[in-house]
């Protein structure tokens, strides 16, 4: 029970935090948000900050785990963005506000080294994985060869990560119904072919 106490704690705080920026959060306000007083949060965690840490780092552990397991399949390239969109997808589906939090967060977070020092660590990851699929792409002859690839990365980086301020898990679409479609989008264009 304390397990799921903690997780339902995590989730509210994370919303806050989505919601009103870290900054401006205060304890009180994530206390409020599960009808309990704010000192009994320090029952759960000893600081504000250990929670977001915990709300991040469990966000990009499992945003890793399904990376890597794209990337150790050795899928063509295509495939391999194909694969990065949607495991995209349904971390912004489990884990949405931690999502938008690093959206808003990680760049500022990143500087407090001995904290959150793994944030740039994953960004440095995360574009490494993103642009070494697009080079090989391009070298294979499976995207175009005038694609500017930094360019092309922090396209496709923006248009799925900015999913995280509208898209609500249980809506209309499922996660991987709108990686699908962004993935039309991006591979393949929207205008009709001649």
């Amino acid at each position: 029970m304390p397990e799921e106490r903690r997780r339902e704690l995590l989730a509210a705080a994370a919303e806050v935090f989505a919601v009103q920026g870290y900054d401006a959060t205060t304890v009180r306000q994530i206390a409020d948000a599960v009808g309990m007083l704010a000192g009994s949060l320090y029952y759960h965690f000893d600081s504000k900050e250990s929670m977001l840490d915990e709300i991040l780092s469990t966000f990009l552990d499992e945003l890793w785990d399904g990376y890597d397991a794209v990337l150790a399949a050795r899928l063509g390239p295509r495939e391999t963005i194909e694969a990065l969109v949607t495991e995209s997808f349904r971390e912004i589906d489990r884990h949405r506000a931690a999502v938008a939090i690093y959206q808003k967060e990680a760049k500022h977070l990143a500087a407090q080294q001995r904290r959150f020092g793994y944030l740039a660590d994953s960004r440095q990851k995360f574009e490494k994985a993103w642009l070494g699929t697009l080079e090989r792409g391009v070298a294979d002859g499976v995207f175009r060869a005038d694609l500017d690839i930094r360019l092309t990365y922090r396209f496709v980086r923006d248009t799925v990560w900015v999913a995280a301020s509208w898209y609500r898990p249980g809506a209309r679409h499922r996660a991987e119904e709108i990686a699908r479609q962004y993935l039309s989008m991006v591979l393949d264009g929207i205008a009709l072919r001649n």
